[in-house]
């Protein structure tokens, strides 16, 4: 009977190889085509890339709103967290002089104490004296008790600080992981709308609105060209006559004077601004503090309708409320658009409308 014996291994070479390496690459992009924006695109149309890059940079505004409520819940959580440690820093220098104190008592009662009362009383030299000074211990032996109840008073209001504190860099360990994950989420949309339009002409990306390609360069190329269109706009003080009180009047002129510079997540301002960050800011210079977030903004005043719409009123678009504008008149508004063009006057019509606020 023949032995049965384990088939020789064949070593890949030749022909066997170089289908093994196809295969290989086969699986390769396999895995990719279900890989989120690593997906393998089609060939697509100016207009159908167009759409996909408003959709990314639609879903990269949700994320940089949701990193511009972490950073504020972080900024909060640290100022309450250095709060925390600068009173518990005070509590406990005063625990140390109550202690300091307490030791001073303990150490005059220790030295007092080698004779007993009856006996110091019996040698005194003068009674009535002792009886002063024996009178006097008792009240110190008060004092002594009402110190010890201080210092554990101190040292349970330390130790709830701590505890609470404890709890605060628990929140803020959150909130920071919370900012790196919104980061790679707008990063990842950005980097994929930028390759897309990497795709098309220089001519296509222009007949799209997206000259630039959607660079970092490119809004910056924008912004120093953009402001040659201000000439064509309404003038500042035309919408600010109309504005329902200078605050508002103030803060439509101050979008009118950053018209042009570049959109830049999570910035606030001076030189560059993301929507929220724009409205924030155009309201800041006319004394009025907004809240950080599209979210929070939405219900910062009160809410007003399409058709009551006066310049200075905050415009919000989309769903998730995700975008917002100054309204300035005539329809139109000032926002900061996405990191592909600076910020500038576009239609209220240009997205889909979500609601209104008046601030002042």
């Amino acid at each position: 009977m023949a032995a049965h014996r384990k088939p020789r291994q064949r070593s890949l070479g030749g022909h066997t190889a170089r289908t093994a390496f196809t295969l290989a690459l086969a699986g390769v992009a396999t895995a990719t085509a279900f890989d989120g924006t690593g997906q393998a695109e089609p060939n697509l149309s100016p207009a159908e890339v167009k759409a996909k890059v408003a959709k990314l940079y639609q879903e990269a505004e949700e994320a940089t709103e949701k990193y511009n409520g972490a950073q504020e819940k972080a900024t909060a959580a640290e100022q309450r967290l250095a709060t925390m440690r600068d009173e518990a820093a005070r509590k406990e220098q005063k625990l140390n002089t109550a202690r300091d104190a307490l030791g001073s008592m303990a150490a005059a009662q220790y030295r007092s104490s080698g004779l007993d009362p009856a006996v110091q009383l019996a040698l005194s030299d003068d009674p009535d004296r002792y009886l002063d000074g024996a009178a006097f211990a008792e009240r110190a032996g008060d004092r002594q008790s009402a110190a010890v109840a201080r210092v554990r008073e101190q040292l349970r209001e330390i130790e709830q600080l701590r505890g609470a504190a404890r709890v605060e860099l628990t929140s803020l360990k959150a909130r920071r992981e919370e900012l790196r994950t919104q980061k790679t989420a707008i990063t990842a949309k950005l980097d994929a709308a930028r390759k897309l339009l990497s795709r098309l002409t220089a001519p296509e990306r222009a007949r799209i609105g997206e000259a630039d390609g959607g660079t970092a360069d490119g809004a910056s190329r924008a912004s120093r060209t953009s402001t040659s269109g201000r000439a064509h706009l309404p003038p500042p003080g035309s919408a600010g006559a109309e504005a329902p009180n200078s605050r508002a009047a103030a803060a439509v002129a101050y979008a009118y004077s950053k018209l042009g510079s570049p959109y830049v997540w999570g910035a606030t301002g001076p030189n560059a601004f993301d929507c929220s960050g724009l409205v924030l800011a155009s309201y800041r210079s006319a004394g009025v503090s907004l809240p950080r977030t599209t979210y929070a903004q939405i219900g910062a005043g009160q809410r007003v309708s399409r058709s009551e719409l006066r310049p200075g009123d905050l415009v919000f678009f989309y769903s998730g409320i995700s975008h917002v504008g100054l309204y300035i008149g005539n329809g139109q508004m000032i926002h900061a658009p996405n990191p592909s063009a600076p910020v500038r006057v576009a239609p209220i019509d240009e997205m889909p409308f979500a609601g209104a606020t008046r601030v002042v």
